[in-house]
């Protein structure tokens, strides 16, 4: 194995992961991940798997998104199941897939997008279909075009969204009560956690519920650990993340990091969504990059979040000042590098799930 540089180590963690020693400990994932594959009781009870956002940087070879070979990279790393876009696969490699995964004791989420109109509930429909017959029931989608702060630029942008969203979910509602299927929507930096709960109970909908994010309501200023409480009752999916924060002269900047290197309260979350949700499956998401900037002391960013009381900012503050710490950067490495710490870090939130979560 050639050695890693400084940067390299660096980029597995935040500022306490930067030796040799810890790069080696994750680099065990390897093994670790392949003797999970192995292990029966692991098949009959699996629920730790991968969603592709994990790679975004692998993602842009050509093939890797293909479901089927997707599934196999993630059972080599040990992973119980994938989430990805299934939408535009045949039938009969809808079928290849669902057999396939099966056969490896592994399990199939989708990523879909909801109706944006009445003209497009058939295609909505079409991959919703495609998505069953590959052994899906869940279907993550998000209703957001981005991060609040930085894609509305009047309150009224934000209205429009939120009633276009509304639609988008009526739409999508009978479709998937014809198919007996379930639409989880992600929490993308776009509702804080009030305005998700609320688009829930207007839609009242034994399908339709969340995909848990839970990191990104960070970036609104919530609490992650009082997130998840309180949207639990409608999780069926969660994007399982750790966090990182480090001060910056226009507010924070925010970065997944390793399971068990950030601060996220991650047992008791996990504690959480299986006491709500006992099937719910935890699909990894390790987004390796350069932090995201979260400008929470510029106006701009108060353009859709006056309501928010100041409270909210003060204890964003003491959270800052509490858990800060210099978060890894990834640009700076060469592409080779950078495709290794993106799974390097990968195998080392596998091997901390199982080892520390129960996963």
């Amino acid at each position: 194995m050639s050695t890693m540089n400084h940067s390299q180590q660096h980029l597995l963690g935040t500022s306490h992961m930067t030796n040799r020693r810890d790069f080696l400990a994750a680099s065990a994932a390897v093994v670790a991940g392949t003797l999970h594959a192995d292990d029966p009781q692991r098949k009959s009870s699996g629920s730790f798997g991968i969603v592709i956002h994990s790679y975004p940087l692998r993602s842009r070879e050509k093939g890797f998104s293909n479901p089927a070979k997707f599934l196999a990279f993630c059972k080599e790393r040990g992973a119980d199941g994938i989430q990805i876009s299934l939408g535009k696969l045949s039938n009969d490699d809808a079928k290849a897939l669902r057999a396939e995964a099966e056969k490896q004791f592994m399990y199939v989420e989708g990523s879909i997008r909801p109706p944006k109109d009445k003209s497009d509930v058939e295609r909505f429909e079409k991959e919703l279909l495609t998505s069953k017959l590959c052994g899906a029931n869940v279907l993550r989608t998000v209703v957001s075009p981005g991060r609040r702060y930085e894609v509305f630029k009047t309150p009224k942008d934000y209205l429009t969204f939120a009633e276009n969203a509304l639609i988008s979910l009526r739409l999508a509602e009978p479709v998937l009560a014809k198919h007996k299927m379930m639409l989880a929507v992600e929490n993308h930096k776009d509702y804080r956690t009030g305005e998700l709960v609320a688009v829930m109970k207007t839609m009242s909908s034994e399908h339709i519920g969340v995909c848990i994010d839970t990191g990104n309501n960070l970036a609104l200023l919530e609490n992650p650990t009082e997130t998840v409480e309180a949207l639990a009752p409608w999780t069926h999916s969660c994007h399982l993340k750790d966090m990182g924060v480090e001060e910056s002269p226009d507010g924070f900047l925010l970065s997944e990091v390793p399971l068990g290197k950030g601060f996220l309260e991650l047992n008791r979350i996990v504690e959480v969504l299986r006491k709500a949700r006992p099937t719910i499956r935890f699909n990894l998401e390790m987004i390796t990059r350069d932090p995201l900037r979260i400008p929470c002391l510029t106006d701009e960013y108060w353009t859709t979040l006056d309501k928010v009381p100041g409270r909210e900012l003060a204890r964003m503050v003491a959270r800052l000042k509490k858990h800060t710490a210099q978060l890894p950067r990834t640009s700076q490495l060469s592409p080779k590098d950078q495709l290794a710490v993106e799974d390097a870090n990968v195998r080392a939130c596998l091997e901390q799930g199982r080892a520390k979560l129960g996963l």
